[in-house]
């Protein structure tokens, strides 16, 4: 299998989307649900160590991309690798796999699979201002993810209880960590597409055999397309207003004046407009 660009299906024309297949256990070990944060303490060491080097490769990558309109290829490849680790131990940690993450950079028949587009021409004034134009979408992103860690309690009784996850829970969490992996490929250059599909994908993606015959086509996920269900979206917007309202909160014990707030309520406002628009 392939984790650097889709081999079976590919983005509508125009589009450089992250896609995402994540393909759930039919039953959890209940013994590693109750010891999961335990578990991923090793796999967070090594994501440490290997983000301090991703800093540097992205500061590369941004000057190189700057001058050249491209991210030089040793850039990409490391940025891909790093950013499907990080997500394969981000799907373990959020319950949405019951395999262990290898200790890997591209370990075969891993239930958790990113696939990042083709390497592709970038805009050298979007690239100036990418940390401005994806500020947005990284204060989205980070709501939903403190949504989703304010009731992840809830959700890991749920599976340890039951030893598996509803439908509704693993599509809104699928949902989550896709959101999380197509805003930091936008923000470190992996691609120019903005942020899309934030509440699942409208209709099935179209799909073409690859053009490159050593590459393998991979079978369709259930988050490939990603489909939400009625459930599934209330829940992914609860998450979205946890997220804000803790976002909130912690602006006002912070000791912000009420002009502040109400400010920061307006600013909070227009990036959802934005970033949903």
């Amino acid at each position: 299998m392939s984790e650097t660009w889709p081999g079976e299906t590919w983005p509508a024309p125009g589009e450089t989307l992250v896609e995402l297949d994540i393909f759930p256990p039919e039953q959890h070990r209940r013994w590693t649900v109750l010891l999961r944060a335990l578990l991923v303490i090793p796999q967070a060491i090594v994501l440490w160590f290997l983000s301090i080097a991703a800093f540097f490769v992205v500061v590369c990558g941004w000057f190189a991309a700057l001058v050249t309109g491209r991210l030089p290829d040793w850039c990409g490849d490391y940025l891909r690798g790093y950013f499907a680790y990080t997500t394969r131990v981000s799907a373990y940690s959020m319950l949405l796999v019951d395999a262990y993450p290898p200790f890997a950079w591209n370990p075969p028949d891993y239930p958790v699979r990113v696939l990042f587009p083709a390497p592709t021409p970038l805009n050298r004034v979007a690239v100036l201002f990418r940390l401005v134009l994806a500020f947005p979408i990284l204060v989205f992103a980070s709501w939903l993810m403190t949504g989703w860690a304010i009731i992840a309690i809830v959700l890991w009784l749920i599976v340890l209880i039951t030893g598996r996850m509803p439908r509704s829970v693993f599509e809104a969490t699928a949902a989550v960590l896709r959101t999380q992996i197509r805003t930091q490929a936008y923000t470190y250059l992996l691609t120019p597409a903005y942020l899309k599909g934030i509440f699942g994908d409208q209709r099935p993606l179209p799909v073409a055999m690859p053009d490159a015959p050593w590459i393998e086509p991979v079978p369709q996920s259930p988050t490939r397309p990603l489909l939400l269900s009625q459930g599934g979206q209330v829940l992914l917007i609860l998450m979205l207003i946890l997220g804000i309202v803790a976002g909130l909160l912690e602006n006002v014990v912070g000791g912000s004046s009420s002009d502040d707030d109400i400010d920061s309520l307006a600013w909070s406002a227009l990036q959802v407009t934005t970033v949903i628009a």
